[in-house]
């Protein structure tokens, strides 16, 4: 058993949750112990009590009490082991990297992280985004299972502390592309409904999902948060669908999917919060455009601006459309090269 410890955060290993900090400097410390320290008060941060998801900054100092040694904890569980066939495909989805990022196509279906039963997911897969280098890369931003398109992973503590801070302050611009029913008026516009969680019905709060707040009620509302959506309307099919580009400007669990569906267009395919196929939401048709379009998710992070974390580059990554979208965008007549670099520039 070790004695209490007051370990300063270096200047590598700012803006990541301290309980991923917690874990590379005690790999044998578990998540249940980390979170029972955070509750009992007796982890704590320059003096001040903490949550395992509070992120450290460098700097700061955390008290660390004293813990079992690692030959007095259970054996932690034998990691995931990545299959030939799940690492050639993570490896195919790489877009773009150097020495401190990669980008990636995630395909729609995969999780990003582990959770829920999920036992396949983008964070064990990692194992096999190395290249070379002695650790996995690390996830700094995550994607619902089935959306597709960007995801950054960092390769190194000092990009991962980048591009958090990078996404925190928003620096990072992300534009989404996605099959909405209706047709959205003004073709040009902004939806800042908050958004509150309310739970799900099962036993692990399974099913839960967000519900909006008008932004004048945002702030009586408990649990509600402030979300700002910019969406752009670029192509129509009558009034039955439509291709439209987003920006989320704030980044709330499933904002771009309970925004659209707010304002009576939601994302086709999303039986969360589009409602049945012939449910009418509002002025749209419900998650469902029919005919031979496909029934799965059209949402895909098209497109991620950034700088870079080490050499301040502007970088700017494209992922190409998922093949259940790109078949739906030749059913509909559409190419990929018809919308705007930059479908927001009016509004900037």
């Amino acid at each position: 058993m070790s004695a209490v410890q007051n370990i300063v955060i270096e200047s590598g290993d700012g803006g990541q949750r301290l309980d991923r900090w917690l874990k590379r400097v005690f790999p044998h410390l578990g998540q249940g112990r980390i979170e029972k320290m955070c509750r009992k008060g007796e982890l704590r941060v320059d003096g001040g009590r903490v949550k395992a998801a509070t992120r450290v900054e460098a700097g700061q100092t955390v008290r660390v009490p004293p813990i079992p040694d690692a030959g007095m904890t259970r054996p932690a569980k034998p990691k995931h082991e990545v299959t030939s066939a799940d690492s050639k495909m993570i490896q195919s989805t790489v877009l773009w990297r150097d020495d401190h990022v990669i980008a990636i196509n995630k395909p729609p279906g995969l999780a990003t992280q582990g959770g829920s039963g999920q036992t396949r997911h983008v964070d064990g897969m990692a194992e096999a985004l190395r290249f070379g280098f002695d650790e996995k890369p690390r996830l700094v931003h995550r994607l619902d299972r089935d959306t597709s398109g960007v995801l950054l992973l960092a390769r190194t503590r000092e990009a991962a502390s980048g591009l958090t801070a990078g996404l925190r302050h928003k620096a990072t611009r992300k534009i989404y592309w996605a099959l909405v029913a209706g047709v959205p008026t003004p073709y040009l516009g902004e939806i800042r409904f908050g958004l509150v969680k309310a739970q799900g019905h099962g036993r692990g709060g399974e099913g839960e999902r967000m519900h909006a707040v008008h932004p004048r009620d945002v702030a009586d509302t408990p649990g509600a948060k402030r979300a700002h959506t910019l969406y752009a309307t670029l192509y129509r099919v009558a009034n039955r669908a439509s291709w439209v580009a987003m920006e989320p400007i704030t980044g709330r669990t499933h904002q771009l999917r309970a925004h659209m569906a707010e304002i009576g267009h939601p994302i086709a395919g999303d039986g969360k919060y589009g409602g049945s196929g012939q449910e009418n939401m509002g002025d749209g048709w419900g998650a469902q455009v029919g005919g031979i379009i496909s029934r799965k998710l059209h949402l895909h992070a098209r497109k991620i601006s950034f700088k870079h974390p080490v050499t301040s580059r502007d970088i700017t990554v494209t992922a190409p459309l998922p093949q259940h979208m790109s078949d739906t965008w030749n059913t509909l007549g559409w190419t990929e090269d018809l919308a705007a670099d930059d479908p927001f520039e009016e509004l900037m």
